[in-house]
């Protein structure tokens, strides 16, 4: 148990650094891609910089969500803080939604009256901001859990987004300077819109599932039960949960109902190893039972 909790703390730690380096490679080319943007009339540059305001805002979202999820636990707070990180997580995913929209409507306003766009000065401000983005993913893949974490996960969709929103200026940015194709920015920004609600959606339902204190979606509920039911001397599992609380840390409690010769420590003991190897769940409480516990007699 001590092992595991070191090693989710160092993955904590890994987390802090990435998203320290990303927020602010996010937060300098913001304001470059901004200022570009207004100097060479650029929707997919502002867009992008729009885009990377949020993105550094979630970073930081998340960045405070690591810290308080590093708070100890209290007598009121007996699981601490962990769940701030699925917050995070969730206000991410709604912000990538709004974001998206704004481009969306901004680009409707952009095909009714294309106005004329710099596309040399708008693709070389692009380029380096794609470079930034593509050095951002970098650090947060290479550093932090990106695929077990899903705070990090959202802010490491955030940084995608960016690279999306600069690849797409780039190719405007082409198509203006070779045919001066102006309506290119536009449909470029609308297209990197639609990519980015595709990602958004994807963590909104993950971090509504954990809100609602869904089932692992590592986890078959009724394959743990089959695992539980063929311990020896099990009768029958009943109020079986399993939720989690923050990424990486899953949960289960049940009641075991057991013969009256078994041996109540040693099933408990089966339980334990079972769920832990086969689920990767460390934190069980299970409640033996006999046939002569009858849960009516507590009943006031």
């Amino acid at each position: 148990m001590g092992h595991d909790h070191e090693q989710f703390e160092t993955a904590r730690s890994g987390n802090k650094k990435a998203l320290i380096l990303a927020l602010i490679i996010t937060f300098s080319i913001m304001l470059l891609e901004f200022f570009g943007g207004l100097f060479t009339n650029s929707l997919a540059l502002i867009a992008d910089s729009g885009h990377m305001l949020s993105d550094a805002v979630s970073l930081l979202l998340s960045l405070g969500a690591i810290w308080f999820a590093g708070k100890a636990a209290s007598a009121n707070k007996t699981y601490g803080y962990y769940r701030f990180e699925i917050i995070a997580a969730f206000f991410n995913g709604i912000t990538l939604f709004l974001m998206a929209g704004f481009i969306i409507y901004e680009a409707v306003e952009r095909f009714n009256n294309p106005p004329e766009v710099m596309g040399g000065w708008m693709l070389a401000i692009a380029g380096i901001g794609l470079v930034a983005n593509i050095l951002s993913a970098w650090v947060i893949n290479r550093k932090a859990d990106v695929e077990g974490n899903l705070n990090m996960k959202s802010a490491y969709l955030h940084v995608i987004g960016d690279a999306l929103g600069s690849i797409g200026a780039i190719v405007a940015g082409v198509l203006i300077l070779l045919f001066d194709w102006t309506v290119a920015d536009p449909l470029i920004s609308v297209l990197v819109a639609l990519l980015i609600l595709r990602s958004a959606w994807g963590v909104l339902q993950n971090s509504m599932h954990i809100l609602m204190e869904g089932t692992p979606v590592t986890v078959n509920m009724a394959e743990v039960k089959k695992m539980l039911m063929n311990i020896e001397g099990v009768l029958d599992v009943h109020d079986l949960h399993i939720w989690t609380i923050t990424s990486g840390m899953d949960l289960l409690t049940c009641h075991l109902d057991i013969e009256e010769k078994a041996k109540e420590q040693e099933v408990l003991k089966e339980a334990i190893a079972l769920i832990s190897g086969n689920c990767k769940i460390e934190h069980t409480t299970i409640q033996i039972e006999k046939p002569d516990f009858d849960h009516r007699e507590l009943k006031v």
